[in-house]
């Protein structure tokens, strides 16, 4: 279901209308944990076993870091295997086969390609890292442990953000889970204005750039200034589909008593590679950077191993944002680009 549908404004108003009519926690929770799951199992019914695979485990492991911490680390490590897993299995295991039968064929070793396709299911890329990060989080010990099923399920199902982030931390959400909710003004007011932002930059910004932008591509000379106009518009395009579908989930969220954390703040104003990444997918950035490259020892390591780790995380960036070599270039670049940068700023 796409927030740019008649069938999704029906479905708000519905779930609206019942959410506040009940207001308490108690009976909303289960209300929008429902509405959660019929609007993810809405785009294949199948799937909802993938969510709740990672809801339970995430959910269990918690539970069992809490209970017997001296084997938290192992705990961690098997759900990291089962959300990741599947995340690898439904998102690239296309992408691995068809390079492998790839890389054979020019070993001369010809073998028919995998005939089995796997269809990508919506969402998995943002609720597994939602998953493992709580529970990564409970492991450090920086967040309590959630013993409450309904809520915790919530807060990897909460349907504003489930297709296209932003990616919530469990420190942030899911105390406003948990707490009495009230509808003022001032969220119905920013509430009804991101969602028309939203829709105005997804609508009439880029799915009209889009065509466009697709046709200049389609031209053979790299060297015609159709191509430069094609990059251009394409830098808004994805900026005003990504963002936009932010600002609907935000919106969505005010009007439903919370806030979600911020993913775009005018990325293309930004200074320095840096700063371009604090203001590009936020959420994203901060998860890359606070469970892969503070993992991978951060800058509290030698400069030339920083760098290593600075570029194995922003080259697993480019993985996670598409299953093709393209994606893990476009990450492996920005990590060079990084790199240099860190370089120049220190002379």
């Amino acid at each position: 279901m796409l927030f740019n549908t008649w069938i999704f404004g029906g479905f708000l108003l519905v779930v609206l209308g019942l959410y506040w009519i009940l207001r308490i926690p108690k009976f909303q929770n289960p209300l929008l944990l429902v509405a959660s799951l019929f609007f993810y199992g809405f785009g294949g019914v199948k799937f909802l076993a993938l969510i709740l695979l990672c809801s339970v485990t995430s959910y269990s492991a918690g539970l069992l870091i809490n209970k017997y911490p001296v084997h938290s680390r192992k705990f961690l490590v098997l759900t990291a295997a089962v959300t990741l897993g599947t995340l690898f299995v439904f998102k690239y295991f296309n992408f691995f086969m068809d390079t492998f039968t790839t890389r054979l064929g020019w070993l001369g070793i010809e073998l028919d390609s995998v005939t089995v396709r796997l269809v990508l299911p919506i969402g998995i890329s943002f609720f597994t890292f939602q998953a493992l990060g709580y529970v990564v989080d409970v492991h450090r010990g920086s967040v309590p442990v959630e013993k409450n099923p309904i809520d915790f399920f919530l807060f990897v199902t909460f349907f504003p953000q489930l297709v296209a982030g932003p990616i919530e931390r469990a420190n942030h959400l899911l105390p406003q889970i948990r707490k009495r909710r009230y509808l003022t003004g001032d969220d119905l007011l920013s509430g009804t204005f991101l969602i028309l932002q939203g829709l105005v930059k997804k609508i009439v910004i880029a799915d009209n750039i889009k065509p466009i932008v697709d046709v200049m591509f389609e031209q053979g000379d790299l060297s015609s200034p159709l191509v430069a106009a094609a990059l251009i518009g394409f830098t808004f395009q994805i900026y005003c589909d990504f963002s936009g579908y932010s600002d609907i989930a935000r919106g969505v969220s005010r009007l439903l008593g919370f806030r979600l954390l911020l993913n775009f703040q005018r990325p293309y104003w930004a200074s320095s590679p840096s700063d371009f990444w604090n203001r590009w997918h936020i959420t994203l950035s901060n998860w890359f950077r606070d469970y892969v490259y503070i993992a991978l020892g951060g800058n509290r390591v030698s400069i030339g191993r920083n760098f290593v780790n600075l570029f194995l995380t922003m080259t697993l960036s480019g993985l996670w944002h598409g299953a093709s070599a393209n994606f893990v270039l476009w990450g492996a670049y920005h990590g060079f680009l990084l790199i240099a940068y860190r370089i120049w700023k220190s002379y």
